[in-house]
């Protein structure tokens, strides 16, 4: 796959390693990214050598979640020249053109939520070719793990954390709504609702106390106990494999995940077109996107968006 921009692709063995490589942008998730994360995950389902996928991040973190910088503060109308309160996130040409979702998140124009669906359903199919692989994915996470981040880690299989590392959905608080939706399967109403009325992080040992995440490590001995683990699921026969996660899966797709994802997916459309989320890209042209989340978590405690982009 030598034609990949945002990630790399390697078979090791019996394991196939994917991982996010826009370390300088804290593997912010542009629209390229879910395209190329099923094509990886698709290469390795289809490969009778691989029993098991990999997902990390290069660089300072996982991934910081969906690189708005440039968008949230420029987002030009590309009719008028005026800034907009769009994603801007395609290439023009394509079916999701820039052009068309700069003029949809105009707030002097009518919003389609439709378009708006369009553009982020094709994402969430994107992230969930990780839930839906044949083969088990095991998610290692360093450093951070936020936003649009998070919609990788948890269509994983298993997550491996390090003590350290930040993971949560901080746009709660205003501009998103989690779109893969997986939070209460995950770690169930109480404890996702808990996280997503505040936009709180939780660390590594956190994480792994409410079960969202499978093992917690040092940082230093992170490397070490994710190898461990995706070597030991790697001897198991492939067939084995699939059956144990098609058997499991059928408990989240029968309790509704497909619908709650529907709904997920549309809600983030409205969070962006909302009195307050207007305030915030508005707020996030005048000061710049990472300064506008700072000012947003700032009275939750948190550092905001510097913390995790470089």
């Amino acid at each position: 796959m030598d034609t990949l921009q945002t990630m790399t692709y390697e078979v090791t063995g019996r394991i196939a390693r994917i991982a996010l490589n826009r370390p300088h942008r804290g593997n912010g998730i542009t629209m390229d990214m879910p395209v190329e994360l099923a094509a990886c995950v698709e290469r390795a389902d289809l490969d009778p050598a691989v029993h098991v996928i990999a997902l990390s991040g290069r660089g300072k973190g996982f991934c910081g979640g969906y690189d708005l910088v440039d968008s949230a503060e420029q987002m030009l109308d590309p009719l008028e020249g005026k800034k907009g309160a769009g994603f801007g996130l395609s290439r023009p040409g394509s079916p999701l053109d820039a052009q068309v979702q700069a003029g949809n998140h105009d707030p002097g124009r009518v919003w389609d939520p439709m378009i708006d669906y369009q553009m982020m359903s094709r994402n969430v199919r994107g992230f969930m070719s990780l839930f839906q692989a044949n083969k088990p994915v095991v998610c290692k996470v360093h450093g951070f793990c936020v936003a649009g981040g998070t919609d990788m880690a948890l269509c994983s299989d298993l997550l491996v954390i390090a003590e350290d590392a930040k993971i949560g959905y901080p746009p709660a608080r205003v501009w998103g709504s989690p779109t893969t939706s997986v939070w209460a399967f995950r770690i169930g109403i109480e404890k996702a609702k808990r996280l997503l009325f505040t936009g709180d992080c939780l660390n590594g040992r956190e994480a792994v106390e409410w079960g969202l995440a499978t093992e917690c490590a040092r940082p230093d001995q992170l490397d070490e106990r994710f190898e461990i683990l995706i070597e030991r699921i790697a001897r198991v026969p492939i067939n084995q494999l699939i059956m144990m996660k098609l058997l499991i899966n059928q408990t989240v797709l029968a309790a509704g995940l497909q619908p709650t994802q529907i709904l997920g997916t549309i809600l983030d459309g409205i969070t962006r077109h909302t009195r307050e989320g207007y305030a915030f890209q508005q707020r996030a042209a005048e000061v710049g996107f990472k300064e506008a989340v700072r000012e947003r978590d700032e009275p939750f405690g948190d550092f905001g968006a510097s913390t995790f982009k470089g």
